[in-house]
């Protein structure tokens, strides 16, 4: 029997365990209040599964059963879970999301079998011991952001990741579906997109600086029934899937597949092709009337596949110099009564600002898209340190806060020359769990603007799922404590503490198949000798 001690993320509050406990067995039931079938359905299909257990429909009450119950006083991801000697094990919620999480925690308690597919041992018995916990998040927003657009990542690893969120009660899947290096949606009004904006002839291996190519196409996309799937995967575990496609910058592989989208007068856009480098691509759409229709189209059929209140359109690291040499552009400058290239920037996003606002939903934009001004209800995504978040939360926006400096999951995890294709700064285990979402700068009601924070898995330099396991985990884990759990402030976590609890967690991720970084360094095939990536020196800045 586990002990409650090593829940990851730490929970709010523990009694116990004490002597005695609950044994799960092939006669134990499974009884939900109504509202609770996602986890009664995710307890038979993947916890019962794991043990060999059937789990069949209890009654209420019953000694030998697992009993799912809803108390709309509590908060509505909180959850109570119980294990008594009269009563068996019993799950409340505040809602049906906070049935799900206290199920996640009651896997932990079971012991790294229950991360597996099958039982390792059939007959052997599991169980937990007398114990209570109740448990509640600190943010509504608990992300995880996936780069599917510089190398993609097939729909049945986007699902294990989904699984791996929710095993961490990690509730947002921001899915970045669109770049320059790949187009990976289907949008059936505009086919090219995925006919050619969805595969690259080769990829440069490595940082852009590195010599070395793989001389192969590289692409695909999700059809639109992958998409539903995900989608449906996702809500089955809480998790909202939040899409992005990426304007005004961001958008050769769509001007390759419609040249018409670019800035035509400027440069032959019929001779573009997807981008096979990394870096930001000065091929950027032309703010016309056409390119705004063109992505109205894309966005109708995308509000009809993603549910979510949010919609992210990017809108970071867009270059000027095409707009800058377009007498066209210039024109529309002019026209609008605009300054300059900054404002065309904002009042192209702010068209699409009111277009979904029109339509129920919510913008969400990278934070440069605070330059301009923004319409009420959106949303910003602070990457470029804290200083987005603050501007935004105090000038009454909702922020979610993503600091590439702490967050940025493909930066390198060590100093270390065995570090596979290093990026950026080092951020070890223990820097992202000493990561603080929420500014000291900012006063409470300010503060009530950060709807949660997000760690990002941007992967140019992660080819295969192997390379995204490596550069997410053990970190992610830390992320997720940080986003659910009430922690001290940085200086004063129990890091050591984590660390403990982590000792049983690598067993869990072992049990999942996540081929994590080990606490002594890459193991032989998780190197990359060779291949150059872009390291930062120091410390961060703290900006």
């Amino acid at each position: 029997m586990t002990s409650l001690a090593e829940l990851i993320p730490a929970p709010r509050s523990v009694e116990g365990p004490t002597a005695g406990g609950f044994v799960f067995g092939p006669e134990t039931a499974l009884w939900g209040a109504p509202g609770t079938g996602t986890t009664q359905r995710w307890l038979r299909s993947t916890l019962g599964t794991a043990l060999g257990l059937p789990l069949p429909p209890g009654r209420e009450g019953g000694q030998d059963t697992l009993t799912l119950r809803l108390d709309d006083t509590l908060d509505p991801e909180g959850y109570r879970l119980q294990v008594t000697a009269e009563g068996g094990v019993e799950i409340t919620g505040g809602g049906p999301a906070g049935v799900f999480w206290g199920a996640q925690s009651l896997r932990q308690l079971l012991g790294p079998d229950a991360f597996r597919r099958a039982p390792m041992a059939p007959g052997r018995q599991y169980g937990v011991r007398h114990q209570s916990v109740e448990d509640a998040p600190r943010f509504r927003w608990r992300g995880l952001m996936l780069d599917v657009a510089r190398h993609f990542m097939p729909k049945d690893g986007v699902l294990r990741y989904l699984d791996l969120m929710a095993a961490h009660k990690l509730n947002v899947f921001h899915f970045h579906l669109t770049d320059d290096q790949g187009w990976r949606i289907e949008i059936k009004r505009y086919p090219r997109l995925t006919e050619v904006g969805s595969w690259r002839a080769r990829t440069k291996f490595g940082h852009r600086a590195s010599p070395l190519w793989e001389e192969k196409p590289h692409g695909g996309f999700y059809t639109q029934d992958d998409i539903r799937e995900i989608v449906a995967y996702a809500a089955e575990r809480h998790i909202t899937v939040v899409p992005e496609i990426d304007v005004p910058g961001h958008s050769q592989a769509a001007i390759a597949a419609y040249p018409e989208l670019g800035n035509t007068d400027v440069i032959d856009t019929t001779s573009l092709t997807v981008w096979d480098n990394w870096g930001v691509s000065l091929n950027v759409l032309a703010p016309t009337d056409n390119t705004l229709r063109f992505y109205e189209g894309v966005f109708e059929e995308l509000l009809d596949l993603f549910p979510s209140e949010f919609v992210h359109i990017g809108g970071d690291e867009c270059a000027k110099e095409q707009w800058r040499e377009s007498p066209l552009v210039q024109s529309r400058i002019e026209e609008l009564g605009l300054a300059d290239e900054d404002e065309l920037q904002s009042w192209f996003i702010g068209h699409f600002d009111k277009w979904l606002t029109a339509r129920g939903r919510r913008l969400i934009g990278w934070d440069e898209i605070l330059e301009g001004g923004l319409a009420d209800g959106a949303a910003v995504s602070s990457w470029r340190g804290y200083q987005g978040g603050i501007a935004a939360a105090r000038s009454g926006h909702d922020v979610v806060m993503c600091p590439e400096q702490y967050v940025y999951l493909d930066h390198r995890q060590d100093a270390g020359a065995d570090e596979p294709a290093p990026i950026g700064y080092v951020r070890t285990l223990e820097d992202v769990y000493r990561f603080e979402p929420v500014p000291p700068q900012l006063t409470s009601e300010e503060a009530g603007h950060v709807l949660g924070t997000q760690a990002n898995l941007w992967t140019e330099v992660m080819e295969d799922h192997a390379r995204v396991d490596y550069q997410a985990f053990p970190r992610l884990v830390a992320f997720a404590e940080v986003a659910w759990s009430a922690l001290p402030a940085p200086a004063e976590r129990d890091f050591a503490d984590f660390e403990r609890r982590m000792t049983a967690h690598y067993g869990r991720l072992d049990a999942l198949g996540v081929g994590y970084r080990p606490r002594t360094g890459p193991l032989p095939w998780q190197k990359r000798p060779g291949v150059l990536g872009r390291p930062i020196e120091g410390t961060p800045p703290n900006r």
